[in-house]
C-alpha cells in the first residue's frame, strides 16, 4: 500500500497524539538495589540477586530517586502524593529477568501538571502531564544476525545491567488541535523535557544512550464537518512508536504513522491498535505487539517495599532548588549574550547551550564561543558523524585557546591548528602551541626581512601601492603569511609594507 505525505494526511484527518518519555535517573546506584548505575561496562557485570529477581531478594528504595523523582514533578508543575505505593507490572519479555517490572500504577508520585513548550516561531503550547511515576527499567536485547531487529535474528544476547536502573516515566495526556504542528509540537515536547532534567541535574538526557527515550503514540479521526465540534469526534485507533532515540526521529516516526495510518483509513482498512519498532536506517516503523491495556499487567502492589510518603515540609525544600524554566533560560542568555534570534535557534538545535555558557563562565567572550562552537567545531563534528559533546575538547580548552588569539599569541589560523592537536590528544591548546612552534612571529627584523624578500619578488608592487592601489597590500601580505607558514602577524605586516611604500600606517 502506498504511503501518504505527512502534509496529506494531516490535512484529511486531525491528528491525536501523546507522548510517554523515560527518564533514567543519574544516581549512584540502581533503584531498589546497591548494584552500580553506570552506562555500558561488560554485559551483566552490574547486577545482583535483588536486580535480577532472584528467590529470597528484597529490595529497598532508593532515596535519592525519590527525591530527583519529586523533583522533576514540582520542575512539571505536577502535585506530589502524599503517600504513593509501589505495584507489580506483570509480563514476560528476555530483558525483565523476574517477568515483572517494580512501578507505579494508581499511585504515582507525581500527578496532574502541565509544562509550557516554545516551538521556533515563539508559539507556545502547554502539554498536560496525566503522571510522572518511578519505576525501574528492564535490561537490553541485542538482536544478532539479519537486520539487526528481532525479526529474522538468528539469536538474542541479554545484558542487565540497566535491569534495575532507576526511571521516570512521564506520560502527557491527549493532546489534540496542533493540526500540521503536530510532529514539530512533540519534537519540542521531547527537547523541553530534556532541557528540564539537565537542568536540574537529575540524567544527562542522552538520547543516543537510552539515558531519555519516547514512546509516541499517534491516531488519527476524521476531520469534523463545517460547524461541528473536532472534540467530539471519537478518537481512532492509535499506535505506539516504542524507544524512539532521538529528537529527529521522534518528528519522523509522526510523519511516518501518520502517512501509514491514513493510507489505511482512505483504503477503508483498519488501524491496528500495537506497539511499533522505529528504524532510523528507513525512516520507518513495523509492527511489534498488540497494545496491552492496563488489566493485561495484572497490577497488584509490591508486598517487599514500604508506601512514599514524603513529608509537605521536605517537598517544599526540594520546590526551592527547582531552576529556572528552559524557555526562560533560554530568553534570558539570548539577549546576556546578544544573539540574534537565528543565532540562538541555531545554538539550541546544536544542543550547544551549555557549552557556550561553560566557555563564557571560563573567560570567553559569548561571540567568540559561539564562533568556535557553531563554525569551525560544528563542522569538524559534522565531519566525524558526532555531536559536539562527543568531540575531545572541552569549553575550558575553546576558552584557552580564545585566550591566545586575544593575547596575540597566534592567530585565527594557527589556532585552528592548535585546535587540531587538541582534538588529536596532543594537550591543552597552549601545549599544542608549544610543541608545534605556532606562537605568532612578530619580531620586526625577522618580519622586515620576509617583506622585502616578497617586494623583491613582486617589485611592481609598491608603485602601485604609492598610486594608491592599497588592495596591493594584500599580495604581500600573503607572500609573507606563506613564507612563514601564516605565524607572521599580518597587522604589523600590513605597517612594514606601507612604510617601504612611504607611507604612513
Amino acid at each position: 500500500m502506498s504511503q501518504l505525505t505527512y502534509s496529506d494526511a494531516v490535512a484529511t484527518f486531525d491528528p491525536v497524539f501523546g507522548i510517554e518519555v523515560h527518564v533514567e535517573l543519574n544516581t549512584h546506584t540502581k533503584m531498589f538495589c546497591g548494584c552500580l548505575n553506570e552506562f555500558g561496562g561488560e554485559p551483566n557485570t552490574h547486577v545482583c540477586p535483588v536486580c535480577l529477581g532472584l528467590p529470597g531478594s528484597m529490595p529497598v528504595t532508593n532515596g535519592k530517586a525519590v527525591e530527583s523523582a519529586i523533583r522533576l514533578g514540582l520542575a512539571l508543575g505536577c502535585q506530589i502524593r502524599e503517600s504513593s505505593r509501589f505495584a507489580r507490572k506483570n509480563y514476560f519479555y528476555p530483558d525483565l529477568s523476574k517477568d515483572y517490572q517494580i512501578s507505579q500504577y494508581d499511585e504515582p508520585t507525581c500527578f496532574e501538571g502541565s509544562v509550557d513548550v516554545v516551538l521556533d516561531d515563539g508559539t507556545v503550547v502547554a502539554i498536560a502531564i496525566e503522571r510522572a511515576h518511578m519505576e525501574e527499567d528492564a535490561g537490553k536485547n541485542t538482536h544478532v544476525g539479519g537486520s539487526g531487529g528481532i525479526q529474522g535474528a538468528d539469536y538474542s544476547l541479554v545484558d542487565y545491567n540497566r535491569g534495575g536502573v532507576p526511571l521516570v516515566e512521564i506520560v502527557t495526556k491527549t493532546i489534540e488541535g496542533m493540526g500540521d504542528r503536530t510532529a514539530e509540537v512533540a519534537r519540542a515536547y521531547v527537547a523541553t523535557i530534556r532541557d528540564i532534567v539537565r537542568g536540574l541535574g537529575i540524567s544527562d538526557g542522552r538520547m543516543e544512550q537510552g539515558s531519555l527515550r519516547a514512546d509516541v503514540n499517534l491516531s488519527l479521526r476524521p476531520k469534523a464537518a463545517d460547524g461541528e465540534d473536532q472534540s467530539a469526534v471519537p478518537f481512532g485507533k492509535r499506535s505506539e512508536t516504542k524507544n524512539v532515540n532521538s529528537l529527529r526521529a521522534v518528528e519522523r516516526s509522526i510523519h511516518h504513522e501518520a502517512g501509514r495510518q491514513a493510507a489505511l483509513l482512505l483504503a477503508g482498512e483498519p488501524v491496528i491498535q500495537e506497539t511499533r519498532h522505529w528504524h532510523e536506517d528507513t525512516n520507518s516503523t513495523t509492527p511489534g505487539r498488540s497494545k496491552e491495556e492496563a488489566e493485561d499487567y495484572r497490577y497488584f502492589p509490591e508486598p517487599d517495599l514500604l508506601p512514599v510518603q514524603p513529608s509537605r515540609a521536605w517537598v517544599e525544600e526540594l520546590r526551592a532548588t527547582i531552576p529556572e524554566h528552559p524557555a526562560k533560560l533560554r530568553a534570558r542568555l539570548r539577549e546576556q549574550w546578544g544573539y540574534s534570534e537565528l543565532e540562538m535557534r541555531d545554538v539550541i538545535a546544536a544542543d550547544a547551550i551549555d557549552l557556550i555558557a561553560s566557555t563564557i563562565a571560563a573567560g570567553a567572550s559569548a561571540q567568540a564561543a559561539r564562533k568556535w562552537w557553531m563554525s569551525e567545531l560544528g563542522r569538524i563534528a559534522n565531519e566525524r558523524d558526532v555531536t559536539l559533546q562527543e568531540l575531545p575538547v572541552t569549553p575550558a580548552d575553546i576558552a584557552e585557546l580564545q585566550g591566545l588569539v586575544d593575547a596575540g599569541t597566534i592567530n585565527d589560523k594557527l589556532a585552528r591548528q592548535a585546535l587540531e592537536g587538541v582534538l588529536a590528544g596532543e594537550g591543552s591548546p597552549a601545549a599544542v602551541v608549544a610543541a608545534r612552534g605556532l606562537v605568532v612571529v612578530s619580531d620586526d627584523s625577522s618580519l622586515e626581512a620576509a617583506v622585502d624578500e616578497a617586494l623583491a619578488a613582486q617589485p611592481d608592487v609598491l608603485d602601485k601601492i604609492r598610486e594608491g592601489k592599497l588592495q596591493a597590500v594584500g599580495a604581500i601580505v600573503g607572500a609573507v603569511m606563506k613564507t612563514t607558514r601564516g605565524q607572521a602577524d599580518a597587522g604589523r605586516v600590513r605597517e612594514i609594507i606601507l612604510q617601504r611604500a612611504g607611507i604612513a600606517p
